[in-house]
């Protein structure tokens, strides 16, 4: 079974979604720019995206490597691509850490 890691949604301001999403829930930061951030909770990780900087989307790992390739080293080290499902979804296949 395949894992999501996360999900990307866009918001208007990378530090103030931030620090809205951690004042209202549990969440730890695990990376953060000034075109995105990671915030984990207890069972999913949430990015947080700038519209022309990162496409809205959902992450999965993937245990195989041949569908993977080729790969994109990201700035947080993770290394992965992205794909379209066939209605138009981005859809990111990460490398298994």
């Amino acid at each position: 079974m395949e894992r999501i890691d996360h999900i990307a949604i866009t918001v208007a301001d990378i530090k103030e979604a931030v620090k809205w999403y951690n004042n209202k829930f549990s969440c730890e930061i695990t990376y953060e720019d000034k075109s995105w951030a990671m915030l984990k909770f207890e069972n999913i990780n949430l990015a947080l995206v700038l519209e022309r900087q990162h496409p809205p989307h959902i992450a999965f790992e993937q245990k195989k490597s041949e569908p993977l390739h080729p790969l994109t080293t990201r700035r947080d080290g993770t290394q992965s691509r992205y794909i379209e499902d066939p209605w138009g979804n981005k859809v990111e296949l990460m490398k298994t850490k």
